[in-house]
């Protein structure tokens, strides 16, 4: 696999990085009242569908090391798995999305837009490569059927 970064490394970049635009850019900041709720919002969904992809992991008995899929016992095509074929790296936009929202500065979609891209590049990718090699036509029947993000 081709990996140069673990994807919750990759969010803690983007994070800090939109951290660094809202308090040293010194433009494309907004205000407006609706930006807490919409956050946190954001935020909750984020944390829910993690935890339900997890628990769906573990329910399972299959590896949730994205450095490794190929270590996976089982594919996953029901609950949040069935919307997604993806629900972590969706919970982690979304998040991070609530984080953006939050500090309230339009620059920061830079940072969503190079999170799915790198996401997409060097893990979703390689992850469907694997996951292809160790499923066969199950994974083409699930991969036809349900989207990589949403």
């Amino acid at each position: 696999m081709n990996l140069l970064i673990p994807p919750p490394v990759v969010v803690l970049i983007c994070g800090v990085g939109m951290w660094a635009v809202d308090r040293y850019a010194g433009f494309g900041a907004f205000k407006a009242v609706w930006l807490a709720p919409i956050a946190y919002v954001l935020l909750a969904a984020g944390l829910l569908l993690l935890i339900v992809a997890i628990v769906s992991f573990v329910a399972s008995r299959t590896t949730i090391n994205p450095l490794r899929p190929s270590g996976a016992s089982s594919l996953i095509t029901t609950g949040v798995f069935r919307l997604s074929r993806n629900p972590i790296y969706l919970a982690d936009l979304l998040i991070l999305a609530a984080f953006a929202v939050w500090l309230g500065n339009v620059l920061n979609v830079v940072f969503l837009a190079a999170f799915v891209w790198y996401i997409n590049r060097f893990q979703i990718l390689p992850e469907e490569r694997a996951l292809m090699n160790l499923f066969g036509e199950s994974y083409v029947a699930y991969f036809a059927k349900v989207r990589r993000w949403l």
